[in-house]
């Protein structure tokens, strides 16, 4: 018999996932337990794309390069409707956020999508994880290049650059490993897809280890401390606006459009995410030191947000899924 959590949507992974988020407040990682957490996480995501390539057949990839309309339906997402939302909720709220923090929503706005928590959420809720990927890692890379010259644009400030490292960063943790798997897909792409276990759990660990790095990282430097808990709570509230807007944008864009299911989890993922990792890199190269906490704590809180409430989704999507799987066995 379910309990009333478990109809909610929140289940054992989703109970590890609020755990993950209080042990990151409560015990943090720091100095050599920080490195060691991020050169883990970075072996995690690495491993997942492996895996991901290892069992994705080249037809699929290729499917999801050339899915045009998916494609430019999440670019447009990510750098177009995610703009031009910011700049109203800025004009409508900036006087209740303040500087800073419109700041931080503005940023917010300009930044490209997830990669590694949107593709494992797309693979969880069985959407297109090859067109995923593409959407992904191209809004990423482009990212590198586009989100300076969009700040630059929204805010009427110049300077600030983005080095090649993070190009490299994307290129060699997600797109090498993705491409060394599909080399040895023949070799063990039955194997990987015999043991989907396996996936399932660096999916899951994966996502794990991002939400209690983030996490470390905001306790660690002190960001929860120095802000006062009303403007706390109402940034928390402007962004769960904000996130709701977004989702509802992209279910009735999935609609609009006439994608399939598969297409539109990938559109809802990764349409609707932002990326914590590309930001706080961003971020230190084109804002002075002083004023960086405030400015990222708007990303910071809405990519927990999305972290929490698309694990609850993609958890419900694939109950879904196994029941309809089962009625049809039956």
């Amino acid at each position: 018999m379910k309990t009333w959590i478990s109809r909610i949507g929140i289940d054992n992974y989703m109970l590890m996932l609020l755990g993950t988020v209080m042990l990151g407040l409560i015990l943090p990682a720091d100095g050599v337990a920080a490195d060691i957490l991020r050169g883990v996480t970075y072996w995690a995501v690495a491993a997942l794309f492996f895996l991901y390539g290892a069992k994705l057949d080249s037809a699929s990839v290729r499917a999801g390069l050339t899915n045009w309309k998916l494609q430019g339906l999440t670019f447009g997402a990510t750098y177009v409707m995610f703009p031009l939302l910011g700049l109203v909720f800025a004009w409508v709220f900036g006087g209740i956020l303040g500087p800073q923090m419109t700041l931080g929503l503005l940023f917010l706005a300009v930044l490209p999508s997830t990669v590694q928590s949107s593709i494992a959420f797309t693979s969880m809720a069985e959407g297109n994880v090859p067109a995923a990927i593409c959407a992904a890692s191209f809004s990423n890379l482009i990212g590198v290049a586009l989100t300076p010259a969009l700040v630059a644009l929204m805010l009427h400030q110049g300077g600030g650059g983005v080095s090649l490292d993070a190009v490299l960063r994307i290129g060699m943790q997600i797109l090498l490993p993705f491409v060394v798997g599909q080399l040895l897909r023949p070799l063990i792409g039955d194997f990987v897809r015999r043991h989907r276990i396996m996936t399932l759990t660096v999916d899951r660990g994966s996502i794990l280890l991002i939400v209690y790095s983030a996490f470390s990282a905001g306790t660690v430097s002190g960001l929860w401390k120095g802000i006062p808990a009303i403007s706390l709570v109402v940034l928390i509230l402007v962004l769960l606006l904000f996130l709701g807007v977004v989702f509802a944008l992209m279910i009735a864009a999935g609609k609009v459009f006439n994608l399939n299911e598969p297409d539109r989890v990938v559109l809802f993922f990764c349409g609707s995410t932002k990326s914590l990792a590309s930001g706080l890199p961003i971020a230190t190269a084109l804002f002075p030191v002083s004023t960086l906490g405030a400015t990222v704590l708007p990303v910071l809180i809405y990519h927990m947000s999305q972290l929490l409430i698309c694990a609850m989704i993609a958890q419900r999507c694939a109950r879904r899924h196994a029941l309809n799987k089962a009625a049809l066995a039956s």
